[in-house]
């Protein structure tokens, strides 16, 4: 498929401000908590949920007491705050994975929102007999330093900086983990290219979600929580696209105008 790191212009500061409208997806939650009931409901498998850069398990808690009331064994990450990539950090992250599937005797789901979903790829490429599937939630799997407005920022903190990352291994990066793969993506998106968070893949078991909102309001998202209610309850084995009810369907539509979303670029369309 050739070259899949994305070299897109990171996002217009005009969406890095508007990214404070993610306070409309929190209290945009709220009413999820009634509509429970009505989501597909869980088989109890485990399911570990990374945060994103700079950000800490309080950040996923809503979404983990969301997935628990499911009925998933919803668990946190207990590692801190993800400041980046490190070897010590990769290291725990994969005992974390392997100690809830020793646990549990079972496969263990993982949600990653964004950098936390670049983690949880590359434990499934590593692990992929004992991780179910994995969701991300604005992750640039594809991602350049020059698709991102946070790159500096990263490489100030991270033990492993985008330039010490050699081209291979962000090439290897992009290409979709051997399990059932969803990414959840806006165009929206204020913080990194969205172009680099959307799969590149001919698999019938990888697709693309279109959610909207800011990609710091993910986590709190109504239409990510019905679309992650709907992937994690399939049956291992028997994996199909997501459809959403004929009544959302408007709502996993793109409704950004071409004038607001930085570059022309759709790799969807190209790869199509």
């Amino acid at each position: 498929m050739g070259d899949l790191i994305d070299h897109s212009h990171r996002p217009s500061k005009l969406l890095l401000m508007l990214e404070g409208r993610a306070v409309y997806d929190a209290a945009a939650m709220l009413p999820m908590w009634g509509l429970k009931r009505f989501m597909p409901r869980g088989d109890n498998h485990p399911v570990l949920v990374l945060p994103g850069f700079l950000a800490s398990s309080r950040s996923t808690m809503p979404l983990r007491r969301y997935l628990a009331d499911l009925g998933y064994r919803s668990h946190r990450w207990k590692l801190g705050y993800n400041t980046g990539y490190s070897y010590e950090l990769h290291d725990g992250m994969r005992d974390r994975v392997v100690k809830l599937v020793e646990r549990y005797g079972e496969k263990v789901s993982l949600v990653g929102w964004s950098l936390g979903g670049v983690y949880a790829r590359e434990l499934a490429r590593e692990m992929p007999d004992i991780v179910r599937q994995v969701i991300t939630m604005g992750s640039p799997f594809r991602g350049h330093p020059s698709s991102s407005n946070v790159y500096k920022i990263y490489d100030m903190f991270s033990g492993v900086p985008y330039e010490k990352m050699p081209e291979s291994f962000l090439q290897h990066m992009a290409y979709a983990p051997p399990v059932p793969t969803t990414a959840l993506y806006t165009r929206g998106d204020g913080v990194v290219a969205w172009q680099s968070t959307v799969e590149l893949s001919d698999r019938v078991d990888v697709e693309n979600i279109h959610v909207g909102g800011a990609h710091l309001g993910l986590g709190f998202n109504p239409r990510v929580l019905i679309a992650l209610a709907d992937r994690l309850a399939q049956s291992e084995g028997s994996w199909q696209p997501f459809k959403p009810p004929a009544w959302m369907e408007p709502f996993y539509r793109n409704w950004y105008p071409d004038w607001l979303v930085h570059g022309n670029e759709n790799p969807l369309e190209v790869n199509a």
